[in-house]
């Protein structure tokens, strides 16, 4: 009997359902042949006897290994030891659950996945200190890009503000300190999180993570860890000792088993629609000033892109606003860099088309668009730019790449994939119908690879049928099997 660690010689009576499928006749099941980590033959079931351990299909549909293409790793790993406060309604509330929450090792108390944005009063520190009184609490906004926290928690960490709100880089401060757990804590957080996203079906990620990962991923593979393929981005801190290193995107990190690679060179041009600090061509309502926030000048990301294009590195340019992205656009014109535009939520019509021109990949992540449809109905009512948009790009010739921005969404690209599909995950309407991606499309996004013989052996095993499954159905894809270069990762019972 197969199990998790085998290394797989056939996956025996299953359906293609996956990019790869148009190769075939029909559409009756197959046994899939590997031969170590690729595949090498794609028989008519039992036509060909297969040639070491087998593991059983019954009769499931494959599609290869699926990716989630932004993923902050270690905040995504420890987010299961954080108060959930995404279904708090207010601010008086979400202070109050902080008041019961057990502090951590350290003595913080965290919660994490708040939406101040929808709430009808405003965070401030007196809510919070009544609510939590001398244990150091700390709130992460769902979008990362503010940090509540209360007296006790500013006098630790020697900030100070008026309502208790840390914004952009001093939230990102807060989020780097309160990540950096003890080695041992945070590599058995991030073995367990990888199990838990192999049984959706992951084969890869791209972290995003705020810190210097190249050591860390080695020593997570020396560790044992083997659930995914990794590519790890570096961020400005880290920047010149990347070069110095000699690491170049794409290029395989030693002694990581070919599992690693390097990723590209992170910016974050702006901010985000849930802090109110995406940059923007129009003012958020109440204050004509207000356009948001320009985290790098354009002549300062000129300067960027230069150096790590020079280096042989990637660029992955965090735009979530219309200026950000034209800013960017005009940058990547200006150095000849590649990569991609990371969020892409508000864009220009004549940037979809300058994306694609410039052959930049869109990272998008669809369910963000359902999460931030009523704050978009508040805030960007005036935009005149295009929201959240996917199809448009595709249309345009753009390469969409689909991903979580976990812990912002769930790191499940089922649920990218029925997001970009449906455009709604409630009663409602779709939202924006005309920006939908077919199954098809959503699949090819969300994919590295095809289930054809010469490629790796990256596969699902899906209990339902992509293809005639309901947006439910589709959300809780039920997966039982993942196998990583032909070896098993998850296996359901």
């Amino acid at each position: 009997m197969t199990e998790v660690g085998d290394a797989v010689a056939a996956v025996r009576g299953v359906r293609i359902a996956g990019p790869g499928r148009e190769h075939l006749a029909d559409s009756e099941p197959v046994d899939i042949h590997l031969d170590g980590d690729r595949i090498v033959d794609i028989a008519p079931a039992g036509a060909v006897r297969p040639r070491g351990s087998v593991l059983e299909g019954d009769s499931a549909w494959v599609v290869p290994g699926l990716w989630d293409n932004h993923v902050h790793t270690i905040q995504w790993a420890l987010a299961s030891e954080r108060e959930p406060l995404g279904d708090a309604s207010s601010a008086s509330e979400a202070a109050a659950r902080m008041s019961s929450v057990a502090p951590l090792a350290d003595g913080r108390r965290v919660g994490t996945g708040f939406r101040d944005a929808l709430w009808p009063d405003a965070p401030s520190l007196e809510t919070l200190d009544a609510g939590t009184g001398g244990a150091p609490t700390y709130l992460i906004n769902a979008d990362v890009h503010s940090v509540w926290l209360n007296s006790a928690a500013l006098q630790r960490e020697r900030f100070s503000s008026p309502d208790g709100m840390l914004r952009e880089e001093d939230a990102f401060e807060i989020s780097k300190r309160l990540n950096s757990v003890e080695t041992a804590h945070g590599d058995r957080a991030v073995a367990a999180a990888g199990a838990a996203a192999a049984a959706r079906g992951v084969t890869g990620i791209v972290d995003f993570d705020m810190a210097w990962n190249a050591d860390s991923w080695a020593r997570r593979v020396d560790g044992g860890f083997g659930s995914q393929r990794v590519e790890f981005a570096v961020y400005l801190s880290d920047l010149t000792r990347a070069i110095e290193e000699g690491l170049r995107t794409g290029e395989p990190l030693t002694g990581t088993r070919g599992l690693v690679r390097m990723g590209p060179f992170k910016v974050i041009t702006d901010g985000s629609l849930g802090t109110r600090t995406a940059a923007c061509s129009h003012p958020y309502p109440g204050d004509e000033a207000d356009l948001g926030v320009m985290n790098v000048s354009p002549d300062d990301l000129i300067d960027l892109l230069t150096q790590a294009t020079g280096a042989g590195l990637g660029v992955a340019i965090h735009a979530i606003g219309d200026r950000a992205v034209s800013s960017a656009l005009d940058a990547v014109t200006a150095t000849g860099a590649t990569g991609t535009i990371e969020h892409a939520q508000l864009v220009k019509h004549a940037d979809i088309a300058r994306i694609a021109r410039l052959g930049l990949a869109a990272s998008v992540q669809p369910q963000h668009a359902l999460d931030d449809r009523d704050l978009v109905e508040g805030y960007w009512a005036q935009q005149t730019a295009l929201g959240y948009p996917m199809a448009s790009l595709l249309r345009a010739g753009a390469e969409v790449r689909l991903g979580s921005d976990a812990p912002v969404a769930p790191l499940d690209p089922w649920q990218a994939i029925a997001a970009s599909v449906y455009r709604t995950d409630d009663e409602r309407e779709p939202w924006h119908p005309e920006e939908r991606l077919t199954l098809d499309e959503a699949l090819v996004a969300t994919v590295r690879s095809e289930v054809r013989p010469g490629e790796r052996a990256d596969l699902v095993l899906c209990g339902a049928d992509p293809h005639a499954a309901s947006m439910a159905t589709l959300r809780r894809m039920p997966v039982s099997a993942t196998l990583l270069g032909g070896r098993l990762t998850h296996l359901g019972r």
